[in-house]
Formats: structure tokens, sequence, C-alpha cells
């Protein structure tokens, strides 16, 4: 018998999270780990929008850390303890740093703020960059809320914003297309 993607349980508005807590589909856990599904998304859109073999195999890493940092936040805090959920660790936040001063050592200093655009790549790589910075803050806020949120997944998802930045400059580096600075009207 092949799997329902349906189960008609959230039907009424609510869902379940890791765990069996149930909780309206409007709770902040529930947009938070939403977000992160959308920038996973993304970033795999960016990944097929990308040629160079290295930047694609990092998105890849990225992919399999958000799905960490989905399960994470869709766990219900009092009953992960319990539970075989995967962590974050902080070689990934390393690996991001790495891999951001990598790519600057070969990009020019930057001496104004850049437009997102010149080419769909770059263009996409800041619309991830844009909902990875919200994915953040909804963490922030659950966290001002008193709902348990891993120190770690903050500090990557922030990290994981720096790191898109630098991709969306590297990569019309590569493909040798200008940035588009900021001239502000005086």
């Amino acid at each position: 018998m092949a799997f329902k993607i349906y189960t008609k349980t959230g039907d009424l508005g609510n869902t379940s999270l890791i765990g069996g807590t149930k909780v309206p589909k409007s709770h902040l856990r529930i947009e938070s780990y939403g977000t992160i599904d959308e920038l996973n998304s993304y970033i795999g859109l960016v990944g097929d929008l990308l040629t160079d073999a290295h930047s694609k195999m990092i998105l890849r890493e990225v992919q399999d850390r958000l799905f960490t940092v989905g399960s994470s936040l869709a766990c219900d805090p009092d009953k992960e303890p319990l539970m075989k959920i995967p962590d974050l660790k902080q070689e990934d936040i390393q690996l991001l740093e790495k891999e951001i001063d990598s790519m600057n050592e070969s990009l020019p200093v930057m001496k104004s703020f850049i437009l997102p655009g010149g080419h769909t790549a770059v263009s996409t790589i800041h619309v991830a960059r844009c909902v990875c910075r919200r994915a953040e803050r909804l963490c922030v806020h659950m966290q001002q809320e008193n709902l348990f949120v891993d120190p770690l997944v903050i500090q990557y998802i922030n990290r994981l914003s720096d790191y898109l930045f630098m991709l969306a400059r590297y990569t019309g580096h590569l493909m040798q297309v200008p940035e588009i600075p900021w001239k502000p009207r005086l």
C-alpha cells in the first residue's frame, strides 16, 4: 500500500511537534521551522543555479544542517532529551567561517553597499540570505518569548546569512558579473 501524504489531522489548524505536543499552526515555533524549510528550498534553487562544484557541495552540507535545525525547532523541548534528534556542532559554524574567509580572499574590498542583482544566481542567493535573516529573527523572537532555542541554532543561522552574502559576491565574481554599487540619492 502506498504512503498517503495527507493525514487530515491538521484540518482544524493544529499540528504536532516532534514528541506529540499539539500546537496551533500559527505558533512561533512552527513559523520558525517553516521559514527554515523555505530557506532550505531556496538553498536548493541556488545550488541548481550555480556551476561551481565546491559551492554546490557546501550548499548540500548546509541543506543537511538546515534539516538538523528544523528538527531542533520542531521538537518539543521538554521531550527532546528522550529523543535522538541530530545536533548542530561548533564545527558546522567553523565550516561556514572557513568558507567565508576563503571566498573573501579572492574578492575586491567592498567600497559601498551592493544592490542585489546582475544575474539570476546572484539575485537568488540574496533572496535566500533575506529568508535566512527572517529565520534568525524568528528564532531570536522565540528566545525572547522564553521558548527554548539551542544557542548554536541562532549562531549557525547568523553565520549562514553572512556566508550567503559572501557567496552572492563570490558567484558574481566567478561569473564575471559586475557588482551593482548602491549610489544613494543626495
